[in-house]
């Protein structure tokens, strides 16, 4: 798979950077994204505290710049930003000034729910889970429509949690896929649960059709964390295209 892929590598010493890139060369890839987390927003949820990518980007860069002298893999310098409706100012003015070379949106939690973990809905009636889902779908379109990210993550999330799978409707997806059509933003593919319980790429391939016949292109991301994430995701990725008939846009088409 000769492109380019997003993933996930905490800042540190430089060492996790550079073994990120080393998996991306040993899984043939084109180039990589360093997507750090980052939340800009205090919460209930306590995830600004565990996110602090505003504070070190800088340091980040330099890393990158330095790395980018030791392979032929495109590095790109990118961010995975948690979106906040009341906080679109804040957002706007911090990637502004980061000015990094792509920017990929997320809606992790939105009014007021989390959708990074079951621990909300374990008791909730389906009810109420249909309307945690729902909530989050407002949020995603709201976030297209903002156009400050390159790239949407996580196109159906609560299907990742095992207490909302099943709560998504085709008409939340109509309505992704139309804001999509009118927006620069562009989607994702996310691996990231192709080996758990989900089993594949997300969104949903039974509806990927809503998508493509709207002429809306996909870019790939192995949602990596960890060297062995990419080497083990890359190849489930790459079967996911071969067979899906997608139309691909490389990351380096957003620059």
């Amino acid at each position: 798979m000769e492109t380019d892929i997003h993933t996930h590598t905490r800042f540190s010493d430089g060492s996790a950077l550079s073994a990120m890139i080393e998996a991306a060369e040993q899984a043939g890839l084109g180039g990589i994204g360093l997507t750090d987390h980052c939340i800009l927003t205090d919460d209930d949820f306590g995830r600004h505290e565990q996110f602090d990518l505003d504070d070190t980007y800088d340091q980040r860069r330099k890393q990158i710049e330095a790395a980018r002298e030791q392979t032929d893999l495109r590095v790109y310098d990118a961010v995975e930003m948690s979106y906040v409706a009341d906080d679109t100012g804040r957002i706007e003015s911090f990637l502004t000034t980061a000015d990094f070379e792509y920017t990929i949106g997320s809606a992790h939690f939105a009014a007021g729910y989390d959708y990074t973990t079951d621990a909300q809905y374990v008791d909730a009636t389906d009810e109420q889970r249909r309307h945690v889902v729902a909530c989050y779908y407002d949020a995603l379109v709201e976030l297209i429509d903002s156009e400050l990210f390159d790239i949407v993550a996580h196109v159906d999330l609560p299907e990742r949690l095992d207490t909302l799978r099943g709560y998504s409707r085709r008409h939340d997806y109509d309505r992704v896929a139309a804001a999509l059509a009118d927006s620069r933003t562009v989607p994702e593919i996310n691996a990231g649960r192709v080996t758990g319980s989900l089993g594949r790429p997300h969104p949903n391939p039974d509806l990927l059709s809503q998508f493509t016949e709207r002429g809306v292109a996909f870019v790939l991301g192995t949602d990596s964390h960890t060297p062995d994430e990419i080497t083990t995701r890359v190849p489930k990725l790459r079967e996911f295209v071969d067979h899906s008939g997608i139309n691909v846009c490389d990351m380096g088409d957003l620059l």
